[in-house]
């Protein structure tokens, strides 16, 4: 039997089979059922003939129309920008120029080479807030910083270039100050060595005093897969072909590489020797989020002339849409995970729904954006340029299985049905905020004989998103495609712990890291469909992560989001300045000032803007 079959079999039932066999024989139910049926009908068709008007309302989250003007937003726009100013200030007092607040000790960290991470981080947010004072008094930080480390020490190369290499870059944007070019350009000149390998690929570390590098043979999707912005940008404003070197270098290794047990989707692990994939194992979260991001961010950035990246994203979207998006089976919430393929093609999913996978509905709301998805022959696109005919598995199958559907409102309903899920994680608990990590709940798992151990398996099994999808366009497309439909929060109080499984997930990782990926996802779903809901929902972590993170210094991570007040630890990350408050400040301002059609955001949320190349410049770095 496909693996498939039995949890296809239980969404039936759910919607209703299993209850009409049974109704069959109990006639008294059945004499009900069909009183009810028919009040139904009467109460549908009322609502069909008499429309409500339409009124200009948002929603609270939860589907009730809650008025909030303009001014409202404007209000909670400021809160937030008071929030940054309460927590950079208890930076620059107990911290500054080291990396990072510590907001229980009032004390500091350094992390990420102790170069001021917070400051660099918070350039551009200061930038978009109009903190003339704050910004002012970090550029005399970024003036003195010295780009140098102890000869026993390594500069985590992924880190710093998104979050050094990438602030310099948007401060200098936005303010068109030098100082910031100049130095972004000096700290990639000491970071190059990181690039002596074989392949041209990027190791993990390297001391930018003595030029020496560390890190094994086997690397990190996100970790070398995460500069294509930052060296194109760069290579634009300094002219200097070796920057757009570092970039096209990597790009045309993913081009060439041996992609078929993935169908085209980027692996996780990379030989740095050969630049060919060390595994297949397939994951939006960690070690691989950024890397699918930047595909379609690249082709953005560049003026839509980067199509080679654009072929791998619609690869890497047509494979997640298809093979590892999940819905479960009592909330029907709508999940992606990651698996992991034996050589067989024997798919394994994990199932665990991370918080750093919820970046991922804003990447396809921002694609269903900007992208013409239905009409990619205007680009000059078609289907053997993205499937490569055999060269990408079963890529091909995937995107067959996708064309029967509007290509724009698969990604767009995947987007939404996956941040309704994100923020639920949140709403679901007494605190207001996230975990990092839940495992989903499916139905139970199967043996299944493994010829390569010799042994018998446990193989878990989900209903993925597009058989539930094909179950609801052949039952006539009634009500909302699946995982989409508005749901409650289910908040349970201390005795009520043993019905956790009505939520269809348990907590793996309780904490909550003040990370940005949800909110980053309201942000750009706002922006692309003008859907209040979106904006209100933000509104409530933003609350949340007022009653519960606050301190008297600056904001702390949460040990557990089960329990309120929460547990408390003491670190603030930069990522917190730079992104989840910058987004969540862009998500309530009435302005625009970060169009998505003309500015593209790095993971660690520093726009870029987009540009066109010049003659000269593609005639200089072969393009």
């Amino acid at each position: 039997m496909p693996l498939q079959a039995e949890p296809m079999e239980m969404y039936r039932r759910h919607i209703g089979a299993h209850a009409w066999h049974s109704l069959r024989h109990r006639p008294l139910a059945r004499n009900l059922f069909y009183g009810v049926f028919i009040l139904v009908c009467i109460y549908l068709l009322h609502r069909t003939t008499f429309p409500r008007a339409a009124l200009p309302l948002t929603g609270d989250g939860f589907g009730k129309p809650v008025v909030r003007p303009p001014q409202a937003w404007e209000e909670s726009a400021a809160q937030v920008r008071r929030a940054f100013l309460h927590a950079y200030h208890g930076y620059e007092r107990y911290a500054a120029p080291h990396d990072e607040l510590r907001p229980l000790s009032n004390n500091y960290s350094n992390k990420f080479n102790g170069w001021g991470v917070s400051v660099f981080d918070s350039l551009d947010t200061m930038l978009i807030m109009d903190l003339k004072n704050e910004y002012t008094r970090a550029v005399q930080i970024v003036k003195k910083t010295e780009f140098s480390l102890p000869k026993a020490e390594f500069a985590p190369y992924f880190e710093t270039v998104i979050r050094y290499l990438g602030g310099l870059l948007s401060a200098y944007a936005l303010s068109g100050n030098k100082l910031f070019l100049d130095r972004a350009d000096e700290l990639a000149s000491k970071l190059d060595p990181i690039f002596n390998t074989t392949s041209g690929l990027a190791l993990f570390g390297v001391n930018p005093t003595s030029g020496t590098t560390i890190g094994p043979e086997i690397g990190i999707l996100a970790e070398i897969a995460s500069l294509q912005l930052e060296y194109t940008y760069l290579a634009k404003l300094t002219g200097k072909a070796w920057h757009y070197n570092r970039a096209s270098t990597l790009l045309k290794a993913f081009e060439n590489a041996e992609l078929r047990l993935t169908d085209g989707m980027l692996p996780v692990r990379w030989n740095l020797t050969t630049a060919q994939p060390h595994d297949a194992h397939l994951s939006v979260g960690a070690q691989a989020d950024s890397a699918h991001e930047y595909l379609l961010k690249q082709y953005l950035m560049t003026a839509r002339t980067d199509k080679a990246s654009l072929k791998m994203y619609l690869r890497a979207t047509t494979h997640i849409i298809t093979n590892l998006l999940y819905v479960s089976p009592t909330r029907h919430l709508l999940y992606v995970t990651d698996h992991k393929i034996d050589k067989d093609g024997n798919k394994y999913p994990s199932h665990v729904f991370e918080h750093l996978s919820c970046f991922l509905p804003g990447l396809l709301a921002l694609g269903a954006h900007t992208l013409p998805l239905d009409k990619l022959d205007s680009l000059g696109i078609n289907l053997d340029d993205i499937d490569g005919g055999e060269l990408f598995g079963e890529a091909r199958r995937n995107h067959e299985v996708l064309s029967r559907y509007d290509l724009r409102k698969i990604h767009l309903w995947a987007a939404e049905g996956l941040a309704q899920a994100c923020w639920l994680t949140y709403a679901d608990q007494p605190t207001g905020l996230g975990p990092d990590e839940v495992v989903m709940k499916t139905s139970e798992s199967k043996k299944v004989w493994d010829a390569q151990t010799s042994q018998w398996r446990a193989r878990t099994r989900g209903l993925l998103w597009m058989d539930a999808m094909e179950i609801w366009k052949k039952s006539g497309s009634r009500g909302a495609p699946p995982g989409l439909e508005d749901k409650k929060p289910i908040t349970y109080e201390k005795e009520g712990r043993g019905r956790r499984s009505d939520r269809d997930y348990a907590l793996r990782k309780p904490g909550h890291l003040l990370r940005p990926e949800t909110v980053e996802s309201l942000y750009i779903l706002w922006r692309a469909t003008g859907d209040l809901k979106w904006r209100e929902r933000g509104r409530q972590i933003f609350q949340a992560i007022e009653k519960e993170a606050k301190t008297p210094s600056g904001y702390a991570s949460l040990r557990s989001v089960d329990v309120s007040p929460a547990p408390l630890d003491d670190n603030m990350p930069s990522y917190f300045l730079a992104e989840t408050l910058k987004y969540l400040y862009l998500l309530f301002i009435n302005d625009d000032p970060i169009p998505l059609d003309q500015w593209v955001f790095n993971t660690e949320a520093h726009p870029f803007p987009v540009f066109e190349w010049t003659r000269n410049e593609r005639e200089l770095f072969g393009i």
